[in-house]
């Protein structure tokens, strides 16, 4: 009987394992796991309010029935396939947790049969985590494209964030690469979500999309303009972007990956578009509308207006701050902060633990510039 019990829990984490594999291509565990769980797949370093967080982070099927061109595990490829039941991976989560493994879950699946029946697994699992283990901590669901509103709805009642992956920028480039989805029907979800998250209607307070970067031959500029409308409009907290890479096995084997630069350069403009108070039309991009790879956005936008610079920090509006290379909302505060006690001296900015040399040739203090080429400057931690 203890062998059968054995094998039955092998096998449970030999899913579990495949599965993590599934949710993600690369394991960032970085912790020894005891002998009773020998996976890390399925372990993700989360980062969030200043440390790393540990997620377990698993799919609970990857059999699908979609066909997007670039996934591996898309209906049709040759690989294997895995599922767990809603039990199986609540009580998978509650050992990880009780080890002192995870913090929290980030819950996902491929489409197993139609979206409204893989999402009730997936919330039916969220019940389990939080009705029956009593877990009330960090829980991430995602929201499977054409499900049906009232299991949506339950998804945000229960998890602290819920996700919807756009994958591209617009209707034709996600038709090009996901030929089953429908752009305006994930719209019409985010704002479902959105509604709902601004008036209270359950635990999630952000939702948050991924794109595909380099699989339908869109432009960065194609991003840009995208993204005030989904951080304004639709209230998302987040743009998340991964770079294309080749799978075997897929239509999409063939093709180039992507530079992971570029993935770079867009989460810094799209953070330019939400914190900023940047325009997507102020961002300078190249002949084919893509960002500039040599130089980040922030600072080729101060290099193409001088006129703007220097900027004297103990008149210039928070704003304006905003636009120094090298200073960010933080920063600012403690400007701001700092001038309300009196006049800001550059004396004054090096204990701030700011990045002042990146911001010095943009700056001027009580009217004075600064060469802090022979001076010790205090970085950030």
């Amino acid at each position: 009987m203890k062998g059968v019990a054995f094998h039955r829990r092998a096998d449970l984490w030999h899913r579990v394992a495949e599965l993590g594999r599934a949710a993600r291509e690369e394991v960032s565990a970085e912790r020894e796991l005891p002998d009773s769980l020998p996976f890390r797949s399925w372990l993700y370093p989360a980062k969030g309010g200043g440390r790393t967080i540990p997620i377990f982070k698993v799919l609970l099927s990857n059999v699908c029935n979609g066909h997007c061109l670039y996934c591996a595990n898309r209906g049709g490829r040759d690989c294997p396939r895995y599922s767990l039941k809603p039990e199986e991976m609540a009580r998978a989560f509650l050992q990880a947790l009780q080890a002192g493994l995870v913090e929290g879950i980030f819950l996902s699946s491929s489409i197993v049969d139609d979206p409204t029946r893989t999402m009730e697994r997936l919330v039916a699992t969220a019940e389990i985590i939080r009705h029956r283990y009593g877990f009330r901590g960090y829980l991430h669901l995602k929201i499977m494209p054409g499900a049906e509103d009232a299991v949506i709805e339950r998804a945000v009642e229960l998890a602290d964030r819920v996700s919807i992956n756009l994958e591209a920028p617009g209707r034709e480039r996600l038709r090009r690469i996901c030929p089953e989805k429908d752009f305006d029907g994930i719209i019409g979800h985010m704002r479902k979500m959105g509604q709902l998250i601004r008036r209270g209607k359950g635990r999630a307070k952000a939702q948050t999309t991924q794109f595909v970067l380099g699989a339908s031959g869109e432009s960065d500029r194609e991003f840009l303009h995208l993204m005030p409308f989904l951080y304004r409009d639709l209230g998302l907290r987040r743009c998340y972007f991964e770079a294309f890479r080749p799978v075997p096995g897929t239509p999409l084997e063939d093709r180039p990956a992507e530079d992971p630069l570029r993935q770079r350069r867009l989460y810094q403009a799209s953070f330019l578009i939400r914190d900023y108070g940047f325009s997507p039309e102020e961002l300078p991009v190249d002949e084919r509308g893509n960002l500039l790879r040599d130089v980040d956005p922030k600072l080729a936008w101060a290099m193409g207006h001088p006129e703007f610079f220097p900027v004297e920090v103990n008149r210039a509006e928070p704003e304006e701050l905003l636009r120094v290379p090298g200073f960010g909302p933080r920063t600012v505060s403690k400007i701001l902060s700092l001038r309300s006690k009196g006049r800001i001296r550059w004396d004054d900015l090096k204990g701030l633990r700011i990045q002042l040399r990146r911001a010095a040739p943009f700056i001027l203090a009580d009217g004075k510039s600064h060469d802090l080429s022979s001076t010790q400057v205090h970085r950030p931690r």
